[in-house]
C-alpha cells in the first residue's frame, strides 16, 4: 500500500474517527484505524464494535492495500507533521513508514484481516432530517440519558418516528427530557434507541446546512451526514412508560426568564461542590423566587422575578439537574409547572410543545 494525501485533511478525518476506536481492548484491532486505498480515494474506519464511523479522503493511490495502523500514534505523528502532504507505505511484514517533509516515521501495523466486520443496514429507504435540526434534538435530550442503569436501554435516546413528527426521549431515574419536531414523513412508525455515545459522535460531525439520513434495521442504525457514515447498535430492552410520568396536574404555574433563572441558582449554588453537597431550596410565591442552599463551606440565597400563580410553594432540587435542563432551552421565557414538593416538576416554552423537561425534586430537611 503507497498513497500520498493533504496532511491536513487525513489528519482530520482520522482525529474524527478516533473518538470512535476503543482505547482499552484485548482486542488489539480495535484499537486501530484501518486504512483501506481505493483508486482515487483513501477510507479510514474506527469501531469499537458498538460504535463505527467510517470516511474517505482524496488520495494520490500508488499501490492499493489496507492495514489497521494504532489510531493514537498514527494521530499524533499526523498533528505533528508540518508539510502540507504526507506519504505513507505499508510493506508485506506490516511495516509502515510515514514521511511528511523532513520528518520521517515507522511503526508497525496489524493485518487488515484482523478487522471486525461492521454491520450492514438493508432499509427501503432512509428518513431525512435536516442537520440543525437532529443536532438540537440531541442536545436537548442526550444530558438525560442515564451514565449507568441497571436497564442499559436507559443510556441511550429513545427515536419514535410516526407520520410527520420525530420524537426523542431520554430519562435516567431522577429527570427525563422530550424533544419534538415535525418531518416530512409518512410511513411505518419507527422506534428505537440509540446509544448516548453515537449521538455525541453524530453532534460533533453534523453541520447545519447538511441533511443526516436515517437508516435504520432491527439491531443497527446507519446515520450519513456529510462524508461521514456512523454505524451504531440499537439498545434492547423495556423502555420507561414515560407518557404517565408527565401527565401531572398542576397548581402553581412560574413564568421566568430563562437566563435570569440559571444565573439565579448558579450564584445560590456557590457552596456546592462535589465534597459539600446540598440541595438548592426554591420559595415561590408573591411573583418572586427565592433560591438558597446551605453546605458546610458557606450560604448564599438569591431572589429572581417571575409571574407565578396559583399556590405558594416550597421545594428543593438537584441544582445541575435543573440548570442542565434550562441551559438547553432556546426560549426567552419558560413555563414551569408544580404540583407539591414530592412530585416532578415540569419545564416546557410558554407557547407550544418542542420541548419538555421533567425533573424530581430532592427532600429537604
Amino acid at each position: 500500500m503507497k498513497f500520498v494525501c493533504d496532511t491536513q485533511k487525513f489528519s482530520e478525518i482520522c482525529s474524527n474517527v478516533q473518538r470512535s476506536v476503543s482505547s482499552k481492548s484485548t482486542i488489539p484491532a480495535i484499537e486501530g484505524i484501518l486504512i483501506t486505498t481505493a483508486d482515487n480515494s483513501v477510507t479510514v474506519t474506527g469501531y469499537d464494535l458498538e460504535v463505527g464511523v467510517i470516511t474517505s479522503t482524496e488520495a494520490k493511490v500508488e499501490e492499493q492495500g489496507s492495514i489497521i495502523l494504532n489510531a493514537k500514534l498514527l494521530c499524533d505523528i499526523l498533528r505533528k507533521i508540518e508539510s502540507d502532504t504526507v506519504r505513507i507505505e505499508a510493506d508485506e511484514r506490516m511495516t509502515v513508514k510515514i514521511k511528511g517533509g523532513e520528518a520521517n516515521f515507522s511503526l508497525i501495523g496489524i493485518s487488515s484481516q484482523e478487522y471486525p466486520e461492521l454491520p450492514s443496514v438493508n432499509s427501503s429507504f432512509p428518513i431525512v432530517v435536516k442537520g440543525d435540526i437532529l443536532k438540537d434534538m440531541i442536545r436537548k435530550t442526550v444530558f438525560a440519558a442515564a451514565e449507568n442503569d441497571t436497564k442499559i436501554v436507559h443510556t441511550g435516546v429513545r427515536f419514535e418516528i410516526s407520520n410527520n413528527l420525530l420524537r426523542l426521549v431520554a430519562v435516567d431515574g431522577f429527570r427525563l427530557a422530550i424533544r419534538n419536531e415535525p418531518i416530512d414523513y409518512i410511513g411505518e412508525e419507527q422506534i428505537f434507541v440509540v446509544p448516548k455515545k453515537a449521538l455525541n459522535e453524530i453532534m460533533k460531525l453534523v453541520t447545519e446546512d447538511e441533511p443526516v439520513s436515517l437508516n435504520i434495521g432491527k439491531r443497527h442504525i446507519v446515520f450519513e451526514i456529510n462524508n461521514y457514515v456512523i454505524v451504531s447498535r440499537l439498545l434492547e430492552g423495556e423502555f420507561l412508560n414515560y407518557k404517565s410520568a408527565i401527565a401531572i396536574s398542576d397548581t402553581t404555574q412560574v413564568y421566568v426568564n430563562t437566563r435570569m433563572l440559571v444565573n439565579g441558582i448558579e450564584r445560590a449554588s456557590i457552596f456546592i461542590t462535589e465534597r459539600a453537597k446540598s440541595p438548592i431550596k426554591c420559595s415561590l410565591g408573591d411573583n418572586l423566587i427565592k433560591i438558597s442552599a446551605t453546605t458546610a463551606l458557606g450560604a448564599a440565597d438569591d431572589r429572581v422575578p417571575a409571574k407565578i400563580t396559583g399556590n405558594m410553594l416550597e421545594i428543593g432540587f438537584n441544582n445541575k439537574f435543573l440548570t442542565d435542563a434550562l441551559r438547553v432551552c432556546d426560549t426567552d421565557e419558560v413555563l414551569i409547572r408544580l404540583a407539591s414538593p414530592v412530585l416532578p416538576i415540569v419545564i416546557q416554552p410558554v407557547e407550544g410543545d418542542s420541548f419538555l423537561f421533567l425533573i424530581l425534586p430532592v427532600k429537604l430537611k
